[in-house]
């Protein structure tokens, strides 16, 4: 199998966005591919999901580029995994197993429940993160951050207001 990388190409891309945004630059799609170390055309693609799910703004013209459509702290992680990943995060088998199997008979409805479940678990995580939070793990020394540790993180639960 196969990892997809669309989702950690489009946290790199919106978490140089967020840094260019600093300095209100507007990016183009070659910058992009030579952070990634990619393609640009592949950049594209991914910009154009994000871009649909209104994530990025595309300029066109004599400043043409992307910039981001609102501000780092309000773009979550689960927002960036709906716009690229199309795909479910475990998947069943792709012919029924054996029926007349215990093991085939029971599999499918167990392992169901147990994916469904783990990937509920991984969106609310990710509901909780924000592109400012991946830009501030990543601009961290790698001594800093290797002790810092997930519990630190700007939640976006943590900027509502709370409760009188």
């Amino acid at each position: 199998m196969r990892a997809n990388t669309h989702f950690t190409v489009a946290l790199h891309i919106l978490t140089w966005m967020a840094l260019a945004s600093q300095q209100q630059e507007i990016m183009t799609s070659d910058q992009i591919a030579g952070s990634v170390n990619t393609n640009p055309v592949f950049i594209r693609r991914i910009l154009g999901r994000l871009h649909k799910a209104h994530l990025v703004n595309v300029h066109h013209g004599t400043s043409a580029g992307w910039t981001l459509a609102q501000p780092p702290e309000k773009i979550s992680l689960l927002e960036v995994y709906q716009a690229v990943e199309q795909e479910p995060l475990f998947e069943l088998h792709h012919t029924p197993p054996n029926q007349g199997c215990v093991v085939g008979k029971g599999i499918q409805p167990a392992l169901k429940r147990f994916y469904s479940d783990a990937e509920a678990a991984m969106q609310q995580q990710f509901a909780q993160v924000s592109v400012a939070d991946v830009l501030d793990e990543t601009l961290l020394p790698a001594s800093q951050a290797a002790s810092k540790g997930a519990s630190t993180h700007r939640h976006r639960e943590s900027e509502q207001p709370e409760p009188a």
